[in-house]
Formats: structure tokens, C-alpha cells, sequence
């Protein structure tokens, strides 16, 4: 397995992305590691590691550069390099933590999109609540305008990256909508949800609300990307809001609620473990060539090894191999 790494995307790169794959390389000795970006700053960070490849390069894609533009314009960035490297089979996926529209548009333009997919979506595993389980949920933003069909596509994207990255038999396939009446919603989720359930190779289970996602209603839940991306926000701000409340108010109760805080610390631990989607390695383009994965761009050490494991996963089961041959098959001439 070889995984081409943008070592200099990110808030914390290259340090967080240079130790997050010192952590991975000790659980997945099979992987060869491709870091690119500038040598000399990689190395502070490898403590003498020889087994890990760096491939040096000036450039990079910053977080302010319009995507698109950046990826056509700066052919020797990090994150262009490390694409090009899948594209041209020197690596079988790529990874970064760096502009989120700029790794897109890599994935789109130098990746490439499997042939019959329309709409690749952006995919991650958000939490369940007193479940290891999790859920799948796509689009996350990588489409702002979408059609009916592209949410169908969605469904059995996520279905199939359900059964076969994270083995779910028969993963249970919703449609995010206002309501859970087959009446509700837009003029895109009301024929969404129609042609969803005509659709026989995925498991529907009708509308559910956003309220409802994080007990588990679905295994794979389906949306436009603008909304999407919205709901994904929205989650990360309670989850971080509530914590910092947490804080706050014991912070302010004086002796007896620094006690108690005392007594409930593992307890408010397993909390915000079980609140960090992080956990479940990062946002996946689903629907390109290869795996094209994107964690936050605050992401530590721990995040990216989390990562590294998901596309270890998804290289291992062979998913993007399996959708190809799906698609193509099925695929008109």
C-alpha cells in the first residue's frame, strides 16, 4: 500500500501531519508513506525515520488560494504532486489536511471520477450516540446544487462504503428532509425520495430528520451538499459549544463543582470522545478513482493516524477497486 501524504496542508503542518504518520507507520508497517512537501521542515519532525519517503517541493496550495485556479496554476504544490503520484499509479491514495475546494478539484481534475458516477460526494462517519457504530453521511459539500438523480447516487454510494469499509449488512439508507412524511420536503427531496425508493439496489428507509441522525436512525443518510455541509457545521459548534459550557459552568461553581467535575472526569472524557467524529478518520470524495481522503485542517496527531487507518481500510477491502467494476459494469456504452 502506498499513501501520498500533503505534509504541508494543514493548521499544524507539518508537524501534525509528519507525527500522525510516525504513529500510523508503527500500526500499518505495510504502508509506504509518499510525504511531499519541503524536505527540511518534514525532517525535524521524522526523528531519524529512513523507511518514509519525502518528495520535496516549495509549493503549496494555501487555505485563501481559490481552489480550482491554485490546483491549474501551481503545478509543483504538495497536494498537486501527491495526486498526480495516484494518477499516475506511483501511489493508491491520497490524503491532506490543506484546502478543502483545492483537494476537490485535485481529486476531480487529476484523479479522475469513475465512469457512471455523475456527482462524486463527500462522505465522513459522524458519531452515534452510545453506539461505536457511527453513520455515513454524504454530501458534505463538495456539490452546492444537486438534482434529484445525484441523490440517489448518493444512496448507493453510501451503501456501498457502509457494507464494505465498515461492514454493515443491508446498511439502512435515509433521506435528510423536514419531516419524515413521504409528503415533506422540497421539490428535490420530494422526487429524491421517490426515486429512492424505486431504487433496488440499496435499502431505504424513508425520510429522517436532522434531529434524529446522531441516535442512529440510518447507517447512511443522504443530502444536498449546501445542506449537508450546514448540518456537518452545526454538529461540530454543539458539540465544541457544549463542551466549553461544560467548562465554563464548573470553572464558575466554585469548590463544590470543581469536586464534582472531579468526580465525573472520566465520565465528561468518555463524552467528548464519543462526541469526536474525528475518531472515524476523515471526509472521503467517494465516487473517484482512488481513495482521495480530507481531515481537518486543525486536525493533531492522533486525527491523521485515524485517517491513515480509514484508508488502510479502504485499500484493504479493495471498496474503490469493487465500485469501478460496479459502475462500469452497469455503466452505458
Amino acid at each position: 500500500m502506498r499513501i501520498a501524504v500533503d505534509a504541508m496542508g494543514g493548521d499544524n503542518a507539518p508537524k501534525a501531519i509528519v507525527e500522525g504518520v510516525l504513529l500510523a507507520h508503527q500500526e500499518f508497517p505495510d504502508i509506504e508513506f509518499q510525504l511531499y512537501g519541503k524536505e527540511t521542515e518534514i525532517r525535524r519532525y521524522l526523528n531519524g525515520e529512513i523507511n518514509i519517503r519525502v518528495i520535496h517541493t516549495d509549493e503549496k496550495i494555501n487555505s485563501d488560494d481559490e481552489p480550482v485556479k491554485a490546483i491549474r496554476r501551481k503545478k509543483q504544490a504538495s497536494m498537486v504532486l501527491a495526486a498526480q503520484a495516484v494518477k499516475n499509479g506511483e501511489a493508491d491514495a491520497i490524503f491532506s489536511a490543506g484546502n478543502t475546494g483545492g483537494l476537490l478539484a485535485a481529486g476531480l481534475f487529476i484523479v479522475g471520477r469513475i465512469k457512471g458516477i455523475e456527482r462524486p460526494g463527500l462522505l465522513s462517519t459522524m458519531p452515534v450516540i452510545g453506539s461505536e457504530t457511527g453513520f455515513d453521511m454524504l454530501d458534505l459539500g463538495a456539490n452546492a446544487e444537486n438534482k434529484p438523480e445525484h441523490l440517489v447516487q448518493y444512496g448507493i454510494l453510501g451503501s456501498f462504503y457502509a457494507a464494505n469499509v465498515r461492514g454493515i449488512t443491508k446498511p439502512r439508507v435515509g433521506l435528510l428532509n423536514n419531516g419524515t412524511e413521504a409528503s415533506k420536503g422540497s421539490e428535490l427531496t420530494k422526487k429524491a425520495f421517490e426515486l429512492l425508493s424505486q431504487e433496488t439496489s440499496i435499502h431505504f428507509i424513508g425520510n429522517v430528520e436532522a434531529r434524529d441522525i446522531l441516535t442512529g436512525v440510518a447507517d447512511v443518510v443522504v443530502t444536498d451538499g449546501f445542506t449537508g455541509n450546514a448540518v456537518l457545521k452545526s454538529i461540530e459548534g454543539t458539540a465544541l459549544n457544549i463542551v466549553n459550557l461544560l467548562k465554563t459552568s464548573i470553572l464558575d461553581s466554585g469548590v463544590k463543582g470543581k469536586i464534582g467535575a472531579l468526580l465525573l472526569k472520566d465520565a465528561l472524557k468518555n463524552l467528548k470522545n464519543e462526541m469526536d467524529y474525528a475518531k472515524y478518520g476523515g471526509a472521503v470524495l467517494f465516487g473517484l478513482k482512488a481513495p482521495v481522503v480530507k481531515t481537518h485542517g486543525s486536525t493533531g496527531p492522533e486525527a491523521v493516524a485515524a485517517t491513515i487507518r480509514q484508508i488502510h481500510t479502504m485499500l484493504e477491502t479493495q471498496v474503490v477497486d469493487k465500485l469501478v467494476k460496479q459502475f462500469e459494469e452497469n455503466s452505458p456504452e
